[in-house]
């Protein structure tokens, strides 16, 4: 009898907690709604002019997320301001958009606008649970002919299954985007090559600096030509800044150089839900005796601001591998294909 008894408690407040869950689940739904359809523009932010919004807006600094998450010079630089009244901006932003802590319930609910990209292999989509996902960065590194730019041509073409209006932004550093591999991908996965070419913005960047300075144009580009975004694709991301900083004296200058970049970058893929692909070169250890020597250059910056880490490497029989390394929730793990004129094959 007293276990019937305590069976029913536990029954009662099972169902308490379930529904406790159930309101706070659907409390931060409405809030997320409410947060998207009641954010001022910045010319009504508090403490801000219209001259001042002006120039914020003409900066690129179009709506009240881009001026929340900026740093005082940033705006300084922009507006010409002090940093006093810059830090003021950026705390009104920041009070409005209720950036503080919030339950992982409401953190649940903002992952389900994440989009997974297929790369139309199953291995490979089961390597990463489904796809490229968007809102973070990906990183691919390998040698020469590991898959690494082919990877990024068929992301490009992929991302536009997501939706009709669907863009590929591709920052090419090497001249490597080739259109009429998109044509051939484009067929493959039965998509109209032209309409796919018309989809894909390139820029090619001739130094780091006109790198950086195009990744940082991305966002007036959204917001400009309103623009559905699903996919940035930078190859490679290293080329410029290892040709540029040459030697150990300027390493400490590359890598605050390239930390801004990939801020960027990790900024850009959170604030428009976009998957950011980056292509990374390699080196070789030589003071490694046993394993691998092979690793990825641009050091803990990088290695830090990529979301998914996936080392590429040549297999057996003309097969390609690719490994998982870095994830925040999947397990190391690898897959073998094959690179074939219509796409990626399992092998």
């Amino acid at each position: 009898m007293n276990n019937l008894i305590n069976n029913d408690n536990n029954t009662e407040d099972d169902n308490s907690l379930n529904e406790e869950s159930n309101k706070e689940f659907n409390e931060g739904s409405e809030i997320i709604k409410k947060k998207t359809n009641s954010i001022p523009t910045i010319f009504e932010l508090p403490g801000v002019g219209p001259a001042t919004a002006e120039k914020l807006e003409a900066s690129g600094f179009s709506d009240v997320m881009s001026i929340a998450v900026a740093t005082p010079s940033q705006i300084v630089d922009a507006t010409g301001i002090g940093e006093a009244a810059a830090r003021k901006i950026i705390k009104s932003a920041r009070d409005l958009l209720d950036m503080g802590f919030e339950s992982g319930l409401v953190v649940l609910e903002k992952r389900k606008s994440v989009e997974k990209i297929s790369l139309g292999c199953s291995s490979f989509d089961n390597l990463l649970e489904g796809g490229f996902e968007t809102g973070s960065i990906v990183e691919c590194f390998g040698e020469f002919g590991s898959s690494k730019t082919q990877i990024g041509h068929l992301l490009a073409v992929n991302c536009q299954k997501l939706a009709d209006d669907a863009v590929a932004i591709y920052i090419d550093t090497e001249n490597t985007f080739r259109p009429e591999r998109i044509i051939q991908f484009a067929k493959g996965s039965g998509l109209d090559p032209d309409k796919v070419l018309a989809n894909i913005r390139v820029a090619k960047a001739y130094n780091s600096d006109h790198q950086m300075l195009l990744a940082e144009k991305v966002s007036d580009l959204i917001k400009d030509k309103n623009l559905n975004v699903k996919v940035v694709i930078i190859d490679s991301l290293m080329a410029h800044f290892r040709a540029e900083f040459i030697g150990r004296g300027s390493l400490s200058e590359r890598q605050q150089k390239l930390n801004k970049h990939m801020s960027v970058l990790s900024k850009l893929a959170d604030t428009h839900n976009c998957c950011v692909y980056v292509t990374n070169q390699v080196m070789s250890k030589p003071d490694t005796f046993f394993g691998d020597p092979t690793q990825a250059v641009g050091g803990h910056i990088v290695a830090h601001a990529s979301t998914f880490r996936l080392y590429l490497r040549k297999g057996r029989k003309g097969a390609r591998v690719a490994k998982l390394i870095d994830a925040p929730n999947l397990p190391d793990s690898e897959c073998s294909y094959f690179v074939e004129e219509s796409g990626l094959r399992d092998a």
